[in-house]
């Protein structure tokens, strides 16, 4: 019970963070892109932290099959990198495309979907093989999605959805997270090895995340005093990682 507890309480957390949008309504535009700049190191850096602080080591820990915890982690790499090169062929990149912005908002709803139903997958994983590392995975997923959704919002709106229409849209898909935590919950009594699977994937795909998308926007950044706040952000949500070893 206490598993359900933490689990649900902490994806319906990550969920509201799709309302997001609300506050940036508020926010002049050159005040919010300097926030992106330094939350998406600090996202970069807890993805990694959680995948090689607490998911590798816990999938080794829960798994006698070492050579499948490597597969596994491999797959997610694999399965996230195909998930983003498909919903990247589904774009429009004619630069006059009067089609591009109503398919690449719904392609974004597709893709949000999809993501955060894995990120309920994974979440309820984490809680399963222990309290802590649900909670450090759900910090890692929490401070991802901060800049995901608030670009992602921008993006529903300039695609023509109405601000409130976007603000529905991006929660409802939101929710797909509780879904997919209920689903590893209710089976995972009698089918262990969706957790023993669904937690190095995750840390695959964590990685891929954090490698593939957010640390070459970091890069696109070469302004000294700017670099040096990246990495005080790069690490400290590395150092957050580490922080929570005590907890176990």
């Amino acid at each position: 019970m206490q598993v359900w507890v933490y689990t649900i309480l902490s994806v319906f957390a990550v969920s509201l963070i799709s309302l997001i949008g609300v506050f940036t309504l508020f926010v002049r535009r050159e005040k919010l892109e300097k926030f992106l700049i330094y939350s998406v190191s600090l996202s970069a850096g807890t993805l990694l932290g959680d995948a090689f602080i607490h998911l590798i080591p816990g999938a080794y820990e829960n798994s006698s099959e070492t050579f499948l915890v490597s597969i596994y982690i491999l797959l997610g790499i694999i399965v996230f990198f195909v998930m983003e090169k498909f919903l990247h062929w589904q774009h429009c990149h004619e630069t006059h495309c009067e089609e591009h912005p109503r398919r690449f908002s719904y392609v974004i709803l597709a893709g949000d979907t999809l993501h955060n139903f894995i990120d309920g997958l994974i979440i309820a994983a984490s809680y399963v093989v222990s309290i802590p590392i649900g909670i450090a995975t759900t910090m890692a997923v929490f401070f991802h999605e901060i800049p995901q959704e608030i670009g992602d919002f921008g993006s529903l709106v300039y695609g023509g959805f109405s601000k409130m229409k976007a603000l529905i849209f991006n929660f409802t898909t939101a929710l797909t997270a509780i879904i997919g935590a209920i689903i590893v919950l209710s089976v995972n009594s009698s089918a262990d090895k969706l957790t023993q699977f669904l937690v190095p994937f995750a840390a695959g795909g964590f990685i891929y995340i954090a490698t593939a998308d957010l640390i070459p926007e970091i890069h696109k950044h070469t302004d000294t005093k700017k670099s040096l706040w990246q990495f005080a952000a790069f690490f400290s949500g590395i150092g957050m990682m580490l922080s929570l070893l005590l907890f176990e």
